[in-house]
């Protein structure tokens, strides 16, 4: 076969590289102003709109430029001041405290799930509102989303389970937009030997007469380790060994009466991605403490924070794929080889769908969790066990697609994506962090049959999908197979074929549940290019192939628009 292709002659010199910086990546992605509708108010997405709009142009520019100086501009540990006093701080770049201005204070990020007033809004927003800004900021950087997540996710956790006096204390500093005032959130839960074996928590918790509890022992990998406030694991002296004798604490790095706690930072940890931010290891040195909800009930509480962080994760996966596929669609439709633009190339085109592909499968399954999230928390009969199930399925799919979409994002740019001065090496080392980070693959796919053994989640996603299938108009072809099968496979793992099965099982539930979604959500808004990729997620991810079939499909112009148009 003769494939004849335009001569069109390639650019010399620097204008030979395509660079898309200043490109406001809220409106070069359509897409997402169209599925918006679909899991927000009405009322609330117009108010929403032009702050979207806002950020997708600070996301493109300014934000990524701080972003990037952030990022060779790592934390620094101080351990005594200029005076020689023993008195520990994180030193921060500028570019990074711009950044948390923004995120902490311009879009409340941590406080609009809470409170009423950010952004003008008069309620608290829904879990979509948030997750729809997080997807915008974190095209721009990663880093600083893990504080924003366990600030909110510390907020909830202690609104559900901590006492009144916590409470009223605490909460409205965790919820300011005033960095003067703001309390940031973290987890200390790792330890050395206790990674996700919670149950082999080894830190201690001794009472210390007035209901708070000194805290003794080293918690290994604290993410936002100067945070003013931490949830952490510990077990309460004369506890059961095993999982039932933690507790859950909430530790103040500074004193109701302003005394410093007593525990340390050690070091910061030099990582592979999230430079910006500070991860450290913490000694507790009799650190005060105070109790969260029951006695032995800490797995359980906290598991409701980590869930909420899970999730918060697998969204920022689905934003840095957003990000690594405009990129890619930008370069395509500009770079020129072999006298074309590369984006008429046929394998090139094959290779930017699948990455589209999986970046869409992971949006449409943060809106799909959000709304179960909404619906759970205002105690609607099933959503809890729904939510329950999406959770670990896009945590452990989305987080592990981000490391080959962003891979293969770089490979489109070529030379210049392996360099630092391109996005694309920040987005594959950020993108690894995902499937480490709140439960490995294995521990999030084995969370997937947990929760369908003791929350009956495996009926409640099954119910979902059939209720999305009856209001589809046009059902995609071998859906109905395909789902069958893949709930077949789950509920034998959870059988005599047994947890080895798991990471087989939690794929299949993903893929179906991620298509049925998209073809949902292409009849609402009449979009045969959603409708198009819903069914690839069949062809390429679900249905059997033959390997050494001579067969190739063309792919439309429409599912590989230019985002720079």
């Amino acid at each position: 076969m003769t494939i004849i292709r335009p001569n069109r002659p390639a650019p010399i010199g620097a204008e030979a590289v395509p660079d898309s910086h200043g490109l406001n990546l809220y409106r070069a992605d359509p897409a997402f102003a169209k599925l918006l509708p679909l899991y927000l108010p009405k009322d609330l997405l117009a108010h929403l709109a032009p702050h979207l709009d806002r950020l997708g142009g600070l996301a493109g520019g300014r934000l990524a430029d701080l972003a990037a100086t952030a990022d060779v501009n790592p934390p620094e540990l101080v351990h005594r001041t200029r005076r020689g006093e023993d008195s520990q701080s994180i030193a921060y770049h500028p570019a990074y405290r711009e950044m948390e201005r923004i995120a902490f204070g311009d879009y409340g990020l941590a406080a609009l799930s809470h409170r009423g007033g950010v952004l003008d809004w008069p309620k608290a927003m829904p879990a979509a509102a948030k997750y729809a800004i997080t997807y915008l900021f974190v095209q721009a950087e990663f880093g600083l989303c893990c504080p924003v997540s366990m600030t909110d996710s510390l907020t909830r956790t202690l609104r559900k389970f901590g006492s009144q006096d916590l409470i009223d204390r605490y909460l409205p500093a965790l919820t300011s937009q005033d960095l003067d005032d703001l309390y940031q959130g973290a987890m200390f839960m790792t330890e050395q030997g206790a990674g996700s074996d919670i149950a082999n928590t080894a830190v201690t918790a001794a009472p210390n007469g007035d209901g708070s509890w000194a805290l003794t022992g080293d918690k290994w990998f604290c993410s936002n380790a100067d945070a003013e406030l931490a949830m952490v694991l510990a077990r309460p002296e004369g506890a059961p060994a095993g999982i039932k004798g933690v507790s859950l604490f909430l530790l103040p790095r500074v004193l109701p009466d302003g005394a410093t706690n007593r525990y340390r930072i050690v070091r910061l940890k030099e990582k592979l991605g999230t430079r910006s931010m500070a991860s450290g290891e913490i000694r507790l040195e009799g650190a005060t403490a105070w109790m969260i909800g029951a006695p032995g009930a800490g797995m359980r509480q906290m598991a409701d924070m980590v869930n909420n962080s899970r999730l918060s994760n697998a969204v920022r996966a689905a934003g840095m794929m957003r990000k690594a596929v405009t990129e890619a669609l930008y370069i395509a439709h500009r770079r020129i080889a072999f006298g074309a633009p590369i984006v008429t190339l046929p394998l090139m085109r094959r290779q930017l769908v699948k990455m589209l592909m999986r970046a869409e499968q992971a949006r449409s399954m943060t809106f799909q969790t959000a709304d179960a999230l909404r619906r759970s928390d205002a105690g609607e009969n099933g959503a809890y066990a729904l939510l329950r199930i999406l959770t670990p399925l896009i945590k452990f799919r989305a987080c592990r697609d981000a490391r080959v979409v962003t891979g293969d994002a770089m490979e489109v740019r070529g030379g210049c994506g392996y360099i630092e001065d391109f996005p694309d090496a920040r987005l594959v080392r950020d993108a690894h962090l995902g499937s480490i980070w709140e439960g490995t693959s294995n521990i999030v796919a084995l969370d997937v049959l947990r929760a369908a053994q003791r929350e009956g989640s495996l009926e409640a996603l099954e119910g979902h999908l059939a209720a999305l299938r009856a209001t589809t108009p046009e059902d995609l072809p071998h859906l109905d197979t395909a789902t069958e099968r893949a709930f077949a496979l789950a509920r034998h793992a959870l059988g005599e074929g047994g947890p080895v099965l798991a990471r087989q099982a939690g794929t299949a539930l993903y893929n179906v549940a991620s298509a049925t979604a998209m073809a949902w959500e292409a009849a609402r808004i009449g979009s045969p290019e959603r409708r198009e990729l819903a069914r690839l997620v069949l062809v390429h991810r679900v249905l059997p192939r033959d390997p050494l079939a001579a067969e190739a499909e063309p792919i439309p112009d429409a599912l590989l628009p230019d985002p720079g148009a």
